[in-house]
């Protein structure tokens, strides 16, 4: 059991982006459920004005974590996970990847393909793709967007899941190399 030296623990840059990004997932995720269930119309419209400025900050964060990831290496996987286990944590990352950056963008379509823009923090309005208005198209976009967000929440389940593996069951401390604390295993 050797101490995990810096090049096997992530920055302190991609331990901020990963968390501040998870932290805005579910913040997100809990906004539009929020929308979804107001009694009052203002209330509903509120929070879906904050989910799509919070929807653009991911993105714009997500963006900012892959640029600093092409310069930045990860760390390796720890050697002793299997084949599957090192499989599924890549494809995973993978996925998560596509979904920050998608999700957001099939929002910002939707809005585009209804001729609006995105308001984002009352501090400017993200103008619409140059895609022309579309109502059907619209609206497939934004059940696109739905189906993801609902895939996104079921895949974090299944990293939090892992996370919970590799600390209670391989006691590897596998959690400790996306937080600038604890005792991780290399």
């Amino acid at each position: 059991m050797s101490q995990l030296t810096a090049n096997q623990r992530y920055s302190g840059v991609s331990m901020l982006l990963h968390w501040l990004i998870a932290v805005a997932v579910i913040v997100n995720w809990r906004l539009i459920e929020a929308a979804e269930h107001a009694e009052v119309r203002a209330d509903a419209f509120a929070f879906v004005m904050n989910h799509k400025s919070l929807g653009i900050t991911i993105l714009a964060l997500t963006l900012l974590r892959l640029g600093w990831r092409l310069i930045n290496r990860p760390p390796p996987l720890r050697a002793g996970m299997a084949a599957w286990e090192k499989a599924l944590a890549r494809t995973l990352h993978i996925v998560f990847y596509v979904l920050l950056v998608g999700l957001p963008m099939l929002g910002w379509l939707s809005e585009s393909f209804e001729g609006e823009g995105i308001e984002v923090w009352g501090m400017f309005t993200l103008p619409g793709l140059p895609v022309g208005v579309n109502e059907q198209l619209a609206e497939t976009m934004g059940e696109l967007h739905g189906t993801g967000g609902e895939i996104m929440i079921y895949l974090i389940g299944l990293h939090v899941l892992g996370m919970l593996k590799h600390m209670l069951i391989d006691k590897d401390g596998n959690l400790w190399r996306m937080l600038p604390f604890g005792t991780p295993k290399a």
